[in-house]
């Protein structure tokens, strides 16, 4: 065994955790200032070397707590990169999770001489690989919100129809129809009214007798990840949200934020919250997706 560990020298193992955050009308994510080399001054995820009595898992929260300051324990595996050539210093595998949570107070720490919350759409070039398992980590997010409501962990515990909107909006990078949305995410019966006491919700059975998928025709295509990437223009203050019908990204929508807080569906002020009972069972019975 020791020949073989002397000939086959195994590499280093590391950890990095992608965190967004929603601001309530963009998606945000949680970026460190490395405060030592390689790639000292430059931006990356938090991360770091997995020591032999942790999991890849138990290292990521560590390192993430240790560089911002923030503490979450519910994070996704995304997957392992292992570039010959990714890090300088030694070959270095990476175990990437991402998370989402809503937006507190960041501090550098350990070996990050900073930590911030960047908007998605005015990401730097990242050290490492990093751009890459960005990409990676925004594609499965996309994915998942189709099959498990995701996006609620950055919302309040209630909210309006038009902030759930715009959180999905910023995530799949497309521009939806106020009352075709309202439609199709009441549809899917995990939505409470936050008037009513939450114990006087149970599963409706016409939803739970049926596969709820919704929209098989896409009204809209979202935009190409790629397209996430391109720096937009900032004239006079407005923040744009790029929508590239059929990938075709020389047909740029721009959506003001005033026009966006207009865009208030149902009743206005109206407040709902997410119903976890209802979902867990149409999840139980494999009955949840979502199409738009």
């Amino acid at each position: 065994m020791s020949e073989y560990r002397y000939k086959y020298p195994h590499p280093a193992v590391s950890t990095d955790c992608v965190v967004f955050g929603f601001d309530g009308y963009e998606i945000k994510v949680l970026l460190i200032e490395r405060g030592i080399e390689p790639y000292k001054g430059m931006l990356a995820f938090p991360g770091g070397f997995m020591r032999i009595d942790e999991t890849a898992e138990e290292c990521a929260i560590r390192e993430l707590k240790e560089e911002t300051g923030l503490e979450i324990s519910n994070i996704k595996q995304l997957g392992a990169f292992s570039g010959v050539n990714r890090d300088p210093r030694e070959r270095v595998v990476t175990i990437a999770f991402y998370a989402l949570a809503k937006q507190s107070e960041v501090i550098g720490g350990d070996d990050a001489a900073a930590a911030q919350w960047v908007s998605i759409n005015d990401v730097p070039p990242l050290a490492f690989d990093h751009d890459y398992i960005l990409r990676q980590a925004m594609q499965r997010i996309r994915h998942d919100i189709h099959f498990e409501p995701i996006g609620f962990g950055l919302l309040n515990e209630e909210f309006t129809i038009a902030e759930l909107q715009r959180l999905y909006e910023a995530i799949l990078g497309i521009r939806f129809d106020r009352r075709n949305f309202y439609k199709k995410i009441m549809q899917t019966g995990i939505l409470q009214d936050a008037n009513e006491p939450c114990d006087t919700y149970a599963i409706k059975p016409e939803i739970a007798k049926t596969t709820n998928y919704y929209g098989a025709r896409k009204e809209m295509k979202s935009m190409s990840i790629d397209n996430l990437f391109i720096k937009k223009a900032k004239n006079e203050g407005i923040q744009f949200c790029t929508t590239v019908p059929n990938n075709n990204t020389e047909n740029v929508t721009e959506i003001e934020p005033e026009v966006q807080k207009q865009n208030t569906i149902g009743r206005p002020g109206k407040m709902f919250r997410f119903d976890k009972e209802g979902y867990e069972k149409m999840k139980k019975n494999g009955n949840f997706r979502l199409e738009f």
